[in-house]
């Protein structure tokens, strides 16, 4: 059992909230760029000039995943769950349930699930079905470089949604109904839960390139899924900046150097 800590004030969770609000938006202007590249007939029919766009989706960004942060953080408290380094960062005393932060230790899960992720794509490529929206043809170094923009996206807005809040809300809930802190089997579940659904989040991408097929829908979920559960391990054992870190070094492997060495990505 996870021994339950101190709810911190919420004067500390707001600035945390805030911090991860601003960092979520910035991260979503930064995408823009690889989605004009992944899809940019899409983008094109939107009636808006682009950096309205930006600025409108940034902004959604900041208030949409600053009350979520907020909410997840809140929640944690109870489970042992948060950002125990931003927390100290805030004037927190951070969360003494974590293991001591070890950076590799994200930077080389990370690294390896982006690796498998490609092995495990280049053996069911073949059998997806011919693009119907390809993406635009773009030269290596400037799809690694949007592609770097895209894995901040990843590293920080896909993270405070899928473990800050839906995992930590998932497990909340556990703890709620049954009035004790959720055993490791609970954690474990909601480590696959959250990652399934992170993998099902990518689908609308998906389908916008291949169409969907029950091939499409098992590449796509089962292989953001593999980087879903490492990140998810993290977030449990070392904090969400480990899971971060992790997630951000898979898709530094899957946006940015597969375009360099030209080899498949998701």
């Amino acid at each position: 059992m996870i021994p339950r800590v101190a709810t911190p004030p919420w004067k500390i969770d707001l600035k945390m909230a805030g911090v991860l609000g601003l960092a979520a938006a910035l991260a979503t202007a930064g995408l823009f760029p690889y989605l004009q590249q992944l899809m940019p007939e899409k983008l094109e029919r939107i009636p808006l000039p682009l950096s309205v766009l930006v600025t409108a989706q940034a902004l959604q960004a900041f208030v949409l995943l600053g009350a979520l942060s907020l909410l997840g953080l809140r929640m944690g408290h109870r489970l042992g769950l948060g950002a125990p380094l931003l927390q100290r960062w805030c004037g927190g005393s951070g969360n003494a349930t974590f293991q001591r932060p070890a950076p590799l230790q994200a930077i080389l899960p990370g690294i390896a699930s982006g690796a498998l992720v490609l092995l495990c794509a280049h053996w069911i490529d073949p059998w997806l079905p011919t693009m119907v929206n390809p993406p635009a043809a773009t030269a290596a170094s400037v799809s690694a470089f949007n592609g770097l923009l895209a894995s901040f996206y990843g590293g920080i807005a896909e993270e405070l949604q899928l473990r800050l809040f839906l995992m930590t809300l998932m497990l909340w809930v556990v703890a709620r109904v049954r009035r004790r802190m959720p055993g490791n089997a609970a954690f474990h579940v909601a480590i696959v839960l959250a990652a399934v659904l992170f993998g099902v989040g990518h689908l609308p991408a998906a389908a916008q390139i291949w169409g969907l097929d029950a091939i499409v829908v098992l590449r796509t979920v089962v292989l953001n899924a593999l980087v879903g559960c490492v990140c998810g391990w993290l977030y449990w054992r070392r904090g969400l900046e480990m899971a971060m870190l992790a997630h951000f070094s898979a898709d530094i492997v899957l946006h940015v150097l597969a375009p360099l060495l030209k080899l498949g990505a998701p």
